[in-house]
C-alpha cells in the first residue's frame, strides 16, 4: 500500500520520470486490515481487497514476486532476488513488516501468523472446522481481532496469552484496556495475562501450548501475533539507524541524503505534531500520510524546484472491529496516558477517552457502536487545529 501510494503521489508532485516498484509478493497492493477480521470470516473475498491504482500511475512498472536483498546508496543501486540490478535517481524504502516468530521448541505446523492474503487464508482454512481450541498468542490490534473472529466462525474455545496483564494496554492504556477485557470475556474470550510461552506440544503438528508456569493449553490452531520485524536487512551496510525500522528527518528523507526517502511502517519519523522523538506507526492513515509528504520532497529534489513544505506532521488514526464493537482513536493516546478522562459515556458501556499531556489533548479512543465513533470523530477538528510542538523549522528540502 505505501509503495503504491507514493507512486500516485509522485505523479501528483509532478514526477513524469518512470517509476518502478518492487514487491516480494506476487499479488498487487491490496488491504490488509481485513485480513483478521472480514476477510478471515468469509464475509469479504480476498480480491475484493486488492486496492485500484489510479489512472496515473498505469505506466509503472511493477516487478512482483522480486525481493531486494541489498542496496548501495552511494553508488544508487538496489540488487534482486533474481541477481539484477537497478539504478535509481530516487529511492523509496516501503518494505514494511513481517511477523515475529516465537523460538520456542515445538512442532511448526498449526501455528499461524496473520500479515498477508496467504497467510489469511491458511487461517481461514484452519478455523473453517467449528469446534476447534484456538490459542492466540498475543493480545494486541491483531490477536483480539482473530479471537473475535474465531469466536463467531464456531471456535469451541478460544484463549488470549499475553506477558502483560491487560489486552492492548500499550496503546490504550489500563483504563480502555480493561473495559475491552470485561468486553472479551463476556462474549466468551478467555485470557492467560501476565503468562509467557515457553513451547509447543505434538510430535508432526502443534496439540498445546506450554506456558513458563508448566500449564498446558490444548491447541487445535495457534495463532502468534507477537510484534512485527522491520524489513530493513537490505539496507544494511549503509551507515543507517536500522534500529527500528528506518530511521528518518522531519521530511522522511534517509541517512541525510535528498534521494532517499522512507514510507508507511518501516519509518521511523518525528511527527512535529507532538516532539522530535522519531517513532514507528503501524496505523493504516500512515502508509498514505507518509506517501504524500515524501513523494513531495522527492520529487522537489528530482526536479529542482525546490518546493516548500512543512515538517512532517500527520494526525495518526487507527479503528479496530471486535466481536460487535469498534475501537476508534485519532492523535497519539500513547503519549497522554498520565492523564486520562472520560469525556463521553460510562466504561461500564460505550465510551470516550480523552488522552492529556501536559493539560493538552494529544488523543481520543471511544469504544463502542457507531454513536461513539462519530463522538470521537467530532474531535479531529480540534486536534488537527492545534499548532506543531516540534522544534523542526518549516522551509523546503535541502
Amino acid at each position: 500500500m505505501a509503495g503504491l501510494r507514493t507512486a500516485e503521489q509522485l505523479r501528483a508532485a509532478g514526477w513524469r520520470g518512470p517509476v518502478v516498484l518492487v514487491g516480494d509478493e506476487p499479488h498487487m497492493p491490496y488491504n490488509r486490515p481485513p485480513l483478521s477480521k472480514e476477510a478471515l470470516a468469509g464475509d469479504a473475498s480476498f480480491g475484493s481487497l486488492t486496492f485500484l491504482p489510479r489512472a496515473s500511475v498505469a505506466d509503472v512498472r511493477w516487478r512482483l514476486g522480486t525481493r531486494v536483498v541489498a542496496a548501495d546508496l552511494d553508488r544508487r543501486t538496489v540488487t534482486l532476488d533474481d541477481g539484477g540490478t537497478l539504478t535509481y535517481a530516487g529511492l523509496v524504502a516501503a518494505t514494511g513488516m513481517r511477523p515475529r516468530r516465537l523460538p520456542c521448541p515445538g512442532p511448526r505446523r498449526g501455528r499461524h501468523t496473520v500479515r498477508t492474503v496467504a497467510d489469511a487464508r491458511g487461517l481461514r482454512a484452519a478455523l473453517a472446522r467449528p469446534g476447534g481450541r484456538v490459542v492466540v498468542i498475543g493480545a494486541g490490534f491483531i490477536g483480539c481481532e482473530v479471537a473475535a473472529t474465531a469466536l463467531a466462525l464456531g471456535a469451541a474455545e478460544v484463549t488470549a496469552v499475553d506477558p502483560l496483564p491487560l489486552p492492548m494496554v500499550g496503546p490504550l492504556g489500563e483504563l480502555l484496556a480493561k473495559a475491552l477485557l470485561d468486553r472479551h470475556e463476556r462474549r466468551g474470550v478467555r485470557f492467560a495475562l501476565g503468562a509467557q510461552v515457553t513451547g509447543f506440544e505434538g510430535d508432526d503438528r502443534v496439540t498445546g501450548v506450554v506456558l513458563a508456569d508448566g500449564t498446558v493449553l490444548a491447541a487445535d490452531v495457534v495463532v502468534e501475533s507477537v510484534g512485527s520485524v522491520a524489513n530493513t536487512e537490505w539496507l544494511d551496510g549503509n551507515g543507517l539507524d536500522l534500529t527500528d525500522g528506518v530511521l528518518t528527518d522531519e521530511h522522511l528523507r534517509v541517512g541525510g541524503r535528498p534521494d532517499v526517502v522512507a514510507v508507511g511502517d518501516i519509518a521511523r519519523f518525528p511527527n512535529a505534531r507532538y516532539d522530535e522523538v522519531a517513532r514507528r506507526v503501524e496505523h493504516w492513515s500512515i502508509p498514505t500520510d507518509t506517501a504524500k509528504h515524501a513523494a513531495r520532497v522527492l520529487t522537489a529534489h528530482l526536479t529542482g524546484t525546490g518546493i516548500t513544505v512543512e515538517p512532517f506532521a500527520p494526525l495518526p488514526t487507527f479503528w479496530s472491529d471486535q466481536h460487535d464493537f469498534r475501537l476508534q482513536s485519532f492523535g497519539a493516546p500513547a503519549l497522554g496516558q498520565d492523564d486520562v478522562r472520560v469525556l463521553d459515556g460510562d466504561p461500564g458501556g460505550d465510551f470516550l477517552a480523552g488522552f492529556h499531556r501536559g493539560g493538552r489533548l494529544v488523543g481520543v479512543v471511544s469504544l463502542g457502536g457507531r454513536s461513539t465513533s462519530a463522538a470521537a470523530a467530532r474531535h479531529r477538528a480540534e486536534l488537527l487545529a492545534q499548532p506543531a510542538l516540534g522544534a523542526g523549522s518549516s522551509g523546503g528540502p535541502k
